[in-house]
């Protein structure tokens, strides 16, 4: 799920040296390096300042008063400036399922909408993020006693950069007249909806339909990146149909962004990145495929096993994939194995792993909902077992015929090293839960203790360790943090949005009312969320729906952990399920697999999914049963 090709400087038309718009163009690559390298900076010195605090208040017993609080005015330059290098490099999250189906010039022209709804949607918040700024002057932050208008001051700053990039894009677009239409086409709606206005004040929750159904709707399936459609129709509702001043909105969207808890996105997304480039993915791939390799189906097995471990190293799925089908697959194919049945393992292993800590969704569930990081960290290990115990099951019945691999079984010496070797690897997941749950460090600040332990190891250790790498993967963290964490502050001020309307109570009582209680709503739940997932990604649901339904689940009886659980299976079962579902794309783009050779294979595990959701919902055990 990325934005446009016509996002990326790619797709701009290269400009005649000596004009106006060559000079710009240059301008606009001189802006964009110093915004990367802002980015980068900033992402290091989070992890240096959230290194230190864990240092300061376990070693030296001196805690920072101060470090939480500056590392939150960072974090929102981070996240603000991330946002920016993600629309730069076309990195923002879209659904191009539909869009990709169209014909080439309707392709084009959706994706000049996308360019011209971001711009429209930024251009609306300028103003209301730079008042929310200058109010702010008169407020102190506590600790470090300086204006807070220093941490606010990100957002119009962001939403100025957001908007330049996207007018360069238009500036330098390859087809002036497609872009012109397109800007002419939004122009157009725009102002049908503002002459509206009178009509729409009228309609009262009718109008949650136009705005958060039909135009939401048409905004993601048209390919405007979700971010900047959840703002568009949260903005549009409350600027048409209610008197909320924007501030409030902004507001929203900013605290949403910066929560101090999601600090742990970006450094949980450089950790991926480390483990890949010290090698310690590869090792441990490689220590699997030695004890099980000789099986039948034994790099199956391995497939699952290694991302089940690699899950809890770099807690996310996209790093999780590349780490390991290079690793594998080659011997896969060699050894007989279709080019479909591997993307769909690897697409069933990234729905059952959603659960495994330190999982960005489980931050993100935790982040929203107020429930602690720690009982989901502990609870999210059993239920991805549960699960993946059921597609091995399938791998054996896939493989029950096969004859054995010529593969053989390694002497126990050359296992013993292999384990060896893969050992400082194999510890990082363990060393990250035991610092959480033994309250060493919050799940935040562990992320920072285990970059400090695969730098060590790489350098130390593995002497794997590219120093020229260090910055591009910097500004890659950034990039792809800005792109989360810009849908999770939207995604915030549109369920704010929608609980001031009166639309979380309404669903509270439709949920109260469902014959069959808390076994009624859990089956809804788990048939609604994997359609979110498949449309949304999880992220963006959980956060949209969370405070929604969270609330009504322990009113009916369902213990809040026990349904975290099932919601992110559900919603990793939609991510990686065709036609929709992103992430079964993204395994396709990882393994390089034609997506139509997958589908068919997927099926089975996609049962084998589905029964495991089942089965953890049924069994509260399997997600509360080591919580006390």
């Amino acid at each position: 799920m990325r934005a446009s090709d016509s996002l990326t400087s790619a797709d701009l038309a290269p400009p005649r040296p000596g004009t106006t718009r060559a000079f710009l163009r240059h301008a606009d690559i001189l802006v964009g390096r110093l915004i990367e390298a802002c980015a980068a900076l900033l992402v290091l010195i989070e992890t240096l300042l959230l290194l230190a605090g864990v240092v300061a208040r376990y070693v030296l017993h001196q805690p920072l008063t101060w470090s939480d609080e500056l590392a939150s005015v960072l974090f929102l330059w981070l996240s603000v400036l991330g946002a920016v290098v993600a629309l730069r490099r076309g990195e923002h999250m879209r659904m191009t399922a539909l869009v990709a189906r169209c014909p080439a010039s309707v392709r084009a022209y959706l994706d000049a909408v996308a360019v011209a709804a971001v711009a429209i949607f930024v251009a609306l918040i300028l103003h209301p993020a730079y008042t929310l700024a200058v109010d702010d002057q008169i407020m102190s932050m506590p600790a470090l006693e300086i204006s807070s208008s220093w941490r606010s001051a990100a957002l119009p700053v962001g939403a100025v950069l957001l908007l330049l990039t996207a007018a360069m894009r238009m500036l330098n677009a390859a087809r002036p007249a497609l872009m012109l239409s397109a800007v002419a086409s939004v122009a157009v709606i725009g102002v049908a909806l503002v002459a509206c206005k009178p009509l729409l004040a009228d309609l009262g929750n009718v109008n949650l339909v136009l705005f958060f159904v039909v135009m939401l709707g048409a905004c993601v399936f048209a390919g405007v990146p979700i971010a900047f459609a959840f703002g568009l129709a949260t903005t549009s509702y409350l600027a048409l149909a209610t008197m909320t001043p924007g501030e409030i909105l902004v507001g929203r969207i900013g605290e949403g962004m910066s929560h101090l808890m999601l600090l742990s996105v970006p450094l949980f997304v450089f950790l991926g990145l480390l483990i890949e480039m010290t090698g310690m993915a590869r090792r441990l791939v490689g220590f699997l495929a030695a004890l099980l390799g000789h099986t039948r189906g034994g790099l199956s097995y391995v497939l699952l096993g290694a991302m089940y471990l690699v899950s809890g190293i770099s807690g996310s799925k996209a790093a999780d994939m590349a780490a390991i089908a290079p690793a594998l697959f080659p011997e896969m194919r060699a050894r007989g194995s279709k080019p479909g049945e591997l993307v769909a393992l690897l697409s069933a292993a990234g729905a059952q792993t959603e659960t495994i800590p330190p999982s960005l969704v489980l931050i993100t569930i935790g982040s929203v909902t107020g429930l602690s990081i720690t009982a989901l960290f502990t609870s999210g290990i059993v239920p991805a077992l549960v699960v993946g115990a059921l597609l091995c099951v399938v791998v054996w019945y896939r493989h029950r015929g096969a004859t054995v691999a010529s593969a053989t079984r390694l002497p126990a010496r050359e296992l013993t090293r292999a384990l060896i070797a893969a050992l400082p690897a194999l510890l990082l997941p363990f060393l990250i839960r035991f610092v959480v749950v033994e309250g060493i460090a919050t799940a935040t600040e562990a992320s920072t203790i285990g970059i400090v332990y695969a730098v060590v190891v790489g350098l130390l250790i593995y002497r794997q360790f590219d120093w020229r790498r260090l910055g591009p993967m910097l500004v890659e963290t950034a990039s792809l943090s800005g792109a989360i964490l810009i849908i999770i502050g939207a995604a915030t001020g549109m369920a704010w949005a929608l609980t001031q309307s009166g639309f979380s109570d309404a669903l509270a009582r439709y949920a109260a009312a469902l014959p069959g209680g808390k076994w009624s709503f859990m089956a809804a739940t788990v048939v609604g969320m994997i359609v979110l997932g498949s449309v949304l990604e999880g992220i963006p649901a959980i956060v949209l729906f969370g405070p929604l339904l969270f609330p009504i689940a322990k009113l009916v009886g369902i213990h809040e952990i026990h349904y975290a659980m099932v919601v992110i299976l559900s919603m990793g079962i939609g991510l990686f399920a065709p036609p929709f579902g992103v992430g079964y794309y993204s395994a396709c783009a990882v393994a390089r697999v034609d997506p139509a050779e997958g589908i068919r294979p997927l099926f089975g595990y996609l049962v084998a999914l589905v029964a495991g959701v089942v089965l953890v919902a049924a069994v509260p055990w399997f997600s509360t049963g080591f919580l006390h």
